[in-house]
């Protein structure tokens, strides 16, 4: 009997390479396809962060969530072996993604843990309010070696629904919903090292990654730049409907950190009207912060990356104390998602202020 026989995908036209839809067009092992849901308090109390990946050349799905309450993060982890359908059906232990409409409705689920009543589980309705917009395409080569080339696009809506946690059930109505899809290669620990690792080495590396929601309008602001300020990803483009979309310029970012830290406590994201070519002020106020290398599974985690092999069925649940920054070294050396409350041109919203920056960065004095 043959092992590689047509999947339910292959039903349909939506073949971009003459193989099977089992398969990617590289055969590089760091091949991935996921995304991200953020779920935004705007009291600021709490900050929910899921995602779900596929990486099908390592055979693996996993997919997690994580919870700040307070000085508290809940973490729920889950990962499997990637079968042939998978893909058709976005689950992988207690944590479910449905795709009710495409780029439209969502349902997010994380099924209550038997043997702990009190641990964190819900069930959410995530509605776009406005068309999905692409990022720029994101490409990051060590040396001549490609190791990140990546497609994604973003989209804000709300959301309505139940979470709960520590016998407490708390409604998730009226809060700001964004999420990313991402697919294309991206380094998933056990990459090899050698010379190009040894002779290539990252000096500085600065992030902003920002999707905002307004009532009628949502903004989306990325900016990337190397040690000495070059900018290599730049984004500000404002959609709103029934207008074109408005591209708003080279973003300059003023932040101001928490004293002796990297933990930026307010910005304000400089823009350009480009119709009165007038300028635009961002403002950003944080509201609570959720470390990606803690419990979400982004680099550089110590106890679970995405995409690494855990065996059959493998879930994990555990809460983090955030309280003590020494209690999680690693935290600092990743990006951080923070819950944000914006404001632009009179009005307020919500959305995500994703920010890291790592070694040296002169635009911001920062020297080691």
């Amino acid at each position: 009997m043959a092992d590689d026989r047509p999947v339910a995908l292959d039903e349909y036209p939506v073949h971009q390479v003459p193989l099977s839809m089992k398969h990617v067009a590289t055969s590089d092992r760091n091949a991935y396809d996921r995304c991200i849901f953020h779920l935004v308090d705007p009291t600021g109390e709490f900050l929910l962060i899921l995602g779900l990946g596929v990486y099908p050349n390592l055979g693996v799905i996993d997919a997690y969530a994580t919870l700040r309450v307070g000085d508290t993060l809940h973490a729920v982890r889950a990962s499997d072996a990637l079968s042939d359908d998978t893909r058709m059906e976005l689950a992988v232990g207690p944590l479910r993604i449905d795709v009710e409409r495409p780029l439209k409705d969502f349902i997010l689920t994380c099924r209550a843990d038997p043997d702990d009543a009190d641990g964190l589980s819900y069930e959410i309705n995530w509605s776009a309010d406005f068309p999905a917009l692409w990022e720029p395409h994101h490409t990051q080569r060590r040396g001549g070696r490609l190791t990140l080339e990546g497609r994604r696009f973003v989209q804000a809506g709300r959301c309505d629904g139940r979470l709960r946690i520590g016998g407490r059930e708390i409604s998730v109505d009226g809060w700001t919903g964004t999420r990313d899809r991402s697919w294309g290669v991206r380094p998933v620990p056990g990459e090899e090292g050698g010379r190009l690792a040894e002779e290539h080495r990252t000096e500085g590396f600065h992030w902003i990654w920002s999707p905002v929601r307004f009532d009628d309008r949502f903004l989306m602001v990325i900016l990337q730049e190397d040690a000495d300020g070059y900018r290599t990803l730049n984004d500000a483009t404002l959609v709103r409907d029934g207008h074109p979309d408005l591209q708003l310029g080279w973003p300059q970012a003023d932040i101001a950190y928490r004293p002796g830290t990297r933990h930026p406590e307010s910005a304000v994201i400089h823009l350009t009207d480009p119709l009165s070519r007038k300028p635009l002020e961002l403002g950003v106020e944080i509201l609570a912060s959720s470390p990606l290398a803690v419990g979400a599974g982004y680099p550089p985690a110590d106890d679970w990356q995405h995409g690494t092999w855990r065996g059959r069925d493998w879930t994990d649940r555990r809460s983090y104390d955030l309280s003590d920054p020494a209690a999680h070294p690693l935290a600092a050396y990743g990006v951080i998602d923070h819950a944000a409350r914006f404001t632009l041109d009179g009005q307020v919203g919500h959305g995500i202020f994703e920010h890291g920056s790592f070694g040296r960065h002169a635009p911001s004095g920062f020297t080691g």
